[in-house]
């Protein structure tokens, strides 16, 4: 009899076990995509950028600093890369500060457009400006999304009894996507 309780206790474990460990890959595999989703929509940024530095290169030939800025900062941006394996505080800021690099130079790059009415009134300028504008929205929800998904595995990581099994299976927490200190002074652009 005492064999046969301790065997269901076995049994039961076990299948407790597997059950967590199910439910922590499908969390894994959600922040992984949620990652990517926050790639993809700062690459549909970089490839925007070309179009809006030539549209505004035809108008404000002599704005060549500013052109240059944002197509330096897009170039850097675009050479960060962090695979999935090294979500790391340190890696997802550089891959923040690179991003933000992009954000003010764009910002300079819509002010320098503000001297330019016909730039301003160009219906290409305001089409890329509009995307623009939306593919920012986006970045927003992408990060917001990475950030509920990696709240919820790092929960599903830290709680008892699940946190044995991922000790025992290496689950370890993700680094959450943070806003760069430089996002709460507002971007100085001067002429």
């Amino acid at each position: 009899m005492k064999r046969l309780i301790l065997v269901a206790i076995v049994a039961i474990c076990s299948l407790t076990s597997c059950s967590t460990y199910n439910n922590m890959v499908t969390l894994d595999e959600t922040v992984r995509n949620a990652w990517s989703n926050v790639e993809t929509q700062y690459q549909r940024r970089a490839d925007l950028i070309p179009n809006l530095v030539s549209t505004v290169k035809g108008y404000a030939s002599h704005e060549q600093a500013t052109l240059q800025a944002v197509i330096d900062a897009r170039s850097k941006a675009t050479s960060v890369n962090i695979s999935l394996d090294e979500l790391t505080p340190e890696k997802i800021a550089e891959f923040q500060q690179a991003q933000s690099a992009v954000s003010s130079a764009l910002g300079r790059l819509i002010a320098v457009s503000e001297n330019y009415p016909d730039l301003k009134a160009n219906q290409n300028f305001l089409e890329l400006q509009a995307q623009l504008e939306g593919t920012e929205n986006r970045i927003t929800v992408a990060r917001k999304a990475f950030n509920d998904a990696t709240q919820q595995y790092n929960v599903a990581v830290r709680r008892f009894p699940a946190n044995l099994v991922a000790m025992l299976f290496g689950f370890d927490e993700k680094a959450y996507f943070e806003a760069d200190a430089s996002a709460a002074a507002a971007p100085k652009v001067e002429f």
